[in-house]
């Protein structure tokens, strides 16, 4: 498996900006399905944003779409996601997660799906 890093959370303001970073290593970076998902207290964890290695297609949380961008640099084996005009809603900490298996009937939204996980990081948006 794949050991995954995160990186870039912090506390900003409504309407600021973060880029978080989620480096791999263990195994070569190729090949692997990619997601973000986050966890706000007391809540469930929930998918953000997916990329299909194979397909080249990303899928995105209806609530992120426009806001959010999820991007892979396989030279540095890390992927991206920056998100911009943050709310309070945004709140929560963020894992990246590894697969891979194959998405198929929006598997990618699925936190069984994924076989590694990094340790997270908090983003606090204050309003």
């Amino acid at each position: 498996q794949v050991q995954l890093v995160e990186s870039g959370g912090g506390l900003v303001q409504a309407g600021d900006s973060l880029r978080l970073s989620c480096a791999a290593s263990g195994r070569t970076f190729s090949g692997y399905n990619m997601g973000w998902f986050r966890q706000a207290p007391g809540k469930e964890r929930e998918f953000v944003v997916a990329f299909s290695w194979s397909g080249g297609r990303t899928y995105y949380r209806d609530s992120v779409k426009g806001r959010f961008t999820i991007s892979r640099d396989n030279a540095k084996n890390t992927v991206y996601l920056q998100m911009n005009s943050l709310t309070a809603e945004d709140t929560a900490v963020y894992y990246c997660a590894a697969t891979r298996r194959y998405y198929s009937d929006g598997s990618y939204a699925f936190p069984r799906t994924y076989d590694s996980w990094g340790q997270g990081t908090q983003v606090t948006v204050s309003s």
